[in-house]
């Protein structure tokens, strides 16, 4: 991939989060004559991403509205002279005439467009801005562009093509994130819920950093005030909070260690903190490619972690409801059911978690023996008649009533409850009414869950989440079976990261951290670009006492080990036994 930008022609990369997607065109942007236009859509971790670069010793600079005017002007007199090899952009700044007058001006070694699935209107993260890039190709037809991005189906790569790129070459890596444990929890009451997150942050994550996504702002306040309640250090990150305020808890998140971010789906692209420890959905996604892309925040230095998700029939419920309203044309509203079935079948699935978000990608494997499915099987059993009596009580009540009625409503007259509701519309009168006394409300709930994720039944969105058949005609006729999940208690396992790290060893990684998180204070970078967890754990192993030793750690290049290496070689000194060969 390296060398098919370095000899000029254009380059699609996907590659998953951690995947090292900014090495695919660092490294070029050196080889190549001129400056390296990175386009990226976030503007407010530009600084981070220069700054990691600077650490590493390669000229870096961004131009965004965060910068005053004589700083702008100072970025341009930089770009004049030749003197900076990377330029990051947002999208909307960089088709503005004043920035594309400034670009001709200069000579342009490579365009790297980050975050390419924006592009597409089939993506998860369509962007507008991102068409207008079209022109980059239009005006410099001669300089190589390369598209990278963490997740895109078939069709969002086509568009990207169609769109940014001349007949690129085409780089897909693994999918396969093998540290990360895919797991699903039953989501019970709100109340219930909250308290299973706490005792799996608490009994699995304590003291770790994570991430908590929840599909609304006022949720993400609530939950983080709860997680503080019981002794865990929680902050809030949503769009409608102002711009000061989350700065600040992204700079704390960022820079602190064992904070746990609780956000929208607002915060994540871009958030590269490399010891994330876990990342839970307290509501389902509304694709795999969203759950694959927030997950994969979690772990990226390579350690164990865990992505975590709670759902239930309200998820199936709220996600098909979002579905309908949201509108587009016949094709888009197909797409986005399709991607919405996948994930509904990916919660609810029985089989390999891993092996299925493989499978979604084109990407075959064996089972992974490393999610919930894999490390405690579910047992499963039939339903078949059950099911067909929840079709047949759906059908009967809306026949009755002349409109669909929502998931409570038919459960209550599955178990043959009197309300009012039910007496006054005479649907204690039906067949139907009281013939599912034999199962539980969480039961008819399981089944619910199943008929929706194979669109059996359907969610009205114009009708209060009302309940109505789809293609149930194969279930009805004897062509299909419905299994479900029997109750099981999932084991708690708490996965220890630095396993090797023990006695003094764990005692000089701890110095070593506090060492890092004053020189990143110090220098105004955050700590993972002094050093991530894993260098330090590498430094521990080998214990080295002079530069020559110290350089063969991984993550030690030349700019570091010139600018930290002697303070790290003393705190080293202090737990080595005098007389150790030099």
């Amino acid at each position: 991939m390296i060398e098919t930008l370095a000899q000029g022609r254009d380059a699609l990369v996907l590659m998953p989060t951690g995947g090292g997607k900014s090495l695919c065109y660092q490294i070029p942007a050196l080889m190549r004559e001129g400056v390296t236009i990175v386009v990226s859509p976030l503007i407010a971790l530009m600084a981070d991403q220069v700054a990691g670069l600077e650490e590493l010793g390669i000229s870096a600079a961004y131009l965004n509205s965060a910068l005053s005017w004589p700083q702008q002007r100072d970025v341009q007199r930089q770009l004049a002279a030749g003197s900076i090899k990377l330029l990051y952009v947002a999208p909307e700044r960089l088709v503005m005439p004043a920035t594309i007058e400034l670009l001709k001006r200069i000579k342009i070694g490579l365009f790297a467009i980050d975050e390419a699935h924006c592009v597409s209107m089939w993506g998860h993260d369509f962007r507008p801005e991102y068409g207008a890039l079209s022109i980059l190709r239009e005006l410099w037809p001669e300089v190589p562009r390369v598209a990278l991005t963490a997740t895109a189906d078939l069709n969002t790569r086509r568009e990207i093509v169609e769109k940014l790129l001349i007949d690129p070459k085409e780089f897909v890596a693994s999918f396969d994130r093998p540290n990360i444990r895919y797991r699903v929890a039953e989501k019970g009451k709100p109340a219930e819920t909250l308290r299973e997150l706490v005792d799996f942050i608490k009994e699995e994550h304590a003291g770790d950093t994570g991430i908590v996504y929840c599909m609304y702002r006022a949720t993400t306040e609530d939950v983080a005030n709860t997680l503080c309640n019981h002794g865990i250090r929680a902050l809030a990150y949503h769009g409608g909070m102002s711009h000061e305020d989350r700065t600040a808890n992204l700079e704390t998140f960022l820079r602190e260690d064992g904070v746990v971010m609780v956000a929208t789906i607002a915060f994540g692209m871009g958030i590269d903190k490399p010891d994330v420890r876990f990342v839970a959905h307290l509501d389902m996604p509304k694709s795999i490619e969203n759950y694959f892309q927030e997950t994969g925040r979690a772990g990226r230095d390579g350690k164990p972690a865990d992505a975590w998700m709670a759902y239930g029939l309200i998820d199936a419920v709220n996600q098909r409801r979002l579905m309908e309203m949201g509108g587009g044309d016949e094709m888009y509203a197909r797409l986005t059911r399709t991607k919405l079935e996948a994930m509904l079948a990916l919660a609810e699935t029985a089989g390999c978690r891993r092996q299925m978000i493989l499978r979604y990608f084109g990407e075959e494997s064996g089972p992974c023996g490393n999610c919930d499915n894999c490390l405690e099987p579910p047992k499963m059993h039939e339903v078949t008649e059950d099911a067909k009596r929840l079709v047949s009580c759906i059908w009967r009540v809306n026949q009755a009533g002349g409109t669909a009625f929502g998931a409570n409503y038919i459960v209550q007259v599955l178990q043959g409850e009197a309300t009012d509701r039910i007496l006054l519309n005479g649907h204690d009168k039906l067949s139907t009414f009281g013939i599912g006394k034999h199962l539980s409300a969480e039961e008819w709930r399981r089944i619910l869950r199943q008929l929706i994720a194979r669109d059996i039944v359907r969610v009205e969105a114009l009708n209060m989440g009302g309940l109505t058949l789809g293609q149930a005609r194969g279930l009805l006729k004897g062509e299909e079976q419905i299994f479900i999940r029997s109750t099981q208690k999932a084991t708690k396992r708490r996965r220890r990261i630095f396993e090797e790290l023990t006695g003094e060893d764990l005692v000089i990684f701890e110095r070593l951290k506090q060492w890092r998180r004053e020189k990143a204070n110090e220098t105004g970078k955050l700590p993972y670009q002094v050093f991530n967890d894993a260098t330090l754990e590498d430094i521990v192993r080998l214990r080295p006492i002079n530069s020559g030793q110290l350089a063969q750690a991984s993550g030690v290049g030349e700019v570091k080990l010139a600018r930290y290496g002697r303070e790290v070689l003393q705190i080293i000194r202090e737990y080595v036994a005098p007389g150790k060969s030099a």
